[in-house]
């Protein structure tokens, strides 16, 4: 599923996840890639709950963004949204 996120596109179902749900770019990513809050912490190198809280920002920082796209294989552009 990682491969298909390298063109910097935003499924469909990540946008109507992050809508229909009220979540986060960060979370309709996260759970469209079938990843925890605890895998992303620790590929972050951060503890689950501080990852928590940077999920449930409605403004995360730009610095915030790249590290959790790094984090999930993705670009910084495909979660700036």
């Amino acid at each position: 599923m990682r491969g298909s996120n390298t063109l910097g596109t935003i499924p469909n179902e990540v946008v109507n996840a992050a809508f229909d749900n009220e979540w986060s770019p960060c979370k309709a990513w996260r759970e469209h890639l079938r990843l925890t809050q605890s895998e992303v912490a620790k590929r972050m190198g951060i503890s689950q709950s501080a990852y928590a809280q940077m999920e449930l920002s409605t403004r995360p920082r730009k610095t915030t963004l790249i590290k959790i796209s790094k984090a999930m294989g993705l670009t910084y552009e495909q979660l700036a949204w």
